[in-house]
């Protein structure tokens, strides 16, 4: 069985031939180098939370509340981080989350076809964003066999949610992730001290302009044709933002899951009357998250919520993300519960640092630290590695 830890060998193994990694290795490093490589507008949008940014610290601060039991004697020499969801084996329980300018983080500005091939070459899955510079169809290509999910921020025409489903059905997405918590942006003083808000410029709106119910209600009110809409996104960017904001309802979630086949998974559940509401309305997931602290602040760190949210789900699996900066961190989302973990500002680090390959080396050096530690602490799947083996470190 191959293991994820041995990617330090294959870098031990190159510095004996004196190469060295072409990549920093701790989160720290690779936030420093993509600060130096990103545009100030686009590190705005990416590094900063809202408010004072107290919630999108937490986030982080709560991992180190709790510590792993070491066991011994357990013979780990071989350890199985594979997982079945939705039909579907997945290498590791590890995830790439939506992020809506991840294109705009590489150098290239393509980091959404750069994330995708990374996936398909790390069978990593990746989450698509409704915000992208290329359209959804391509990207799922780019993640070839790898597991791939469509991130939908639900628009106020249901109609244009409608085409946005069934396109990322017939693409052949795996799930559908419908975020509630961004129906409207929340306030945040890095971006509005330099008056940037990327969309309003017509960035990332590639979804939008090449969507046939989109161009057609478009052209019904400013007389624009679909070839001059796609050439210049900027010409849409006020009726996009006219639709952006509908907060979601339970009768949207049944009628979204009339409409498809694909599993429907609630993104930014944190209250388990909502996770058991979502269980009795037939989900097929649900993603415990706080958008990373981005969107409202002073709020529970994400952490802090996901026992009580995967307490209610039951038998319906719960992922999550917000504050995931390393490997250890993986492993305490696991060991409260989550089915799988998303990572988001790490591979937007890679992205800037090195486009799909700097996004390979940020995931499998998560997945290596991951695996490395549970062999270490004794652990050797995933159903070994339960709430019982955190202890808190206060």
């Amino acid at each position: 069985m191959s293991n994820f830890g041995d990617y330090q060998d294959d870098i031990y193994g190159q510095g004996l031939a004196g190469v060295l990694p072409s990549y920093p290795m701790t989160y720290a490093d690779w936030e420093a180098h993509a600060q130096q490589a990103l545009p100030p507008t686009v590190l705005s949008y990416v590094a900063g939370g809202s408010g004072d940014e107290h919630t999108q610290r937490a986030n982080v601060e709560a991992f180190k509340h709790w510590g792993l039991m070491p066991r011994m004697l357990a013979a780990a020499t071989d350890r199985d981080l594979s997982v079945e969801l939705w039909g579907r084996k997945w290498v590791a329980p590890m995830f790439f989350a939506p992020i809506g300018v991840i294109a705009l983080c590489a150098q290239d500005g393509h980091g959404d076809v750069a994330s995708a091939q990374a996936s398909a070459r790390t069978g990593v899955p990746y989450m698509t964003s409704t915000l992208a510079v290329s359209p959804l169809e391509e990207i799922r290509r780019h993640a070839g066999d790898t597991p791939a999910f469509f991130q939908l921020y639900f628009p106020q025409d249901r109609d244009l949610a409608e085409s946005f489903i069934l396109r990322a059905e017939k693409a052949g997405y795996d799930g559908l992730v419908i975020t509630l918590d961004t129906w409207i942006f929340g306030w945040r003083p890095r971006d509005l001290t330099i008056s940037n808000f990327p969309f309003l410029r017509g960035l990332c709106l590639t979804n939008y302009v090449t969507d046939p119910v989109f161009q057609q209600k478009f052209k019904a009110r400013s007389g624009v044709s679909a070839d001059a809409l796609r050439a210049n996104p900027r010409l849409a960017a006020d009726y996009w933002h006219g639709l952006f904001g509908h907060s979601v309802t339970w009768e949207d979630i049944d009628w979204v899951r009339s409409i498809t086949r694909m599993p429907v998974i609630l993104k930014g559940i944190s209250h388990p009357d909502d996770a058991r509401r979502a269980v009795d309305a037939g989900v097929d997931g649900i993603y415990c998250s706080n958008h990373g602290g981005r969107q409202a602040n002073g709020g529970l760190p994400a952490l802090d919520c996901l026992p009580d949210v995967v307490a209610a789900a039951g038998d319906t699996p719960v992922l999550f993300d917000s504050g995931i900066r390393t490997g250890a961190d993986i492993v305490k989302a696991l060991a409260m519960g989550a089915s799988a973990v998303g990572i988001g500002r790490p591979y937007v680090w890679g992205a800037a640092l090195g486009g799909s390959k700097g996004i390979e080396h940020v995931a499998r050096s998560l997945l290596a630290e991951a695996d490395l530690i549970m062999a270490v602490d004794g652990y050797r799947n995933l159903k070994e590695l339960t709430i019982d083996a955190l202890r808190p470190t206060r």
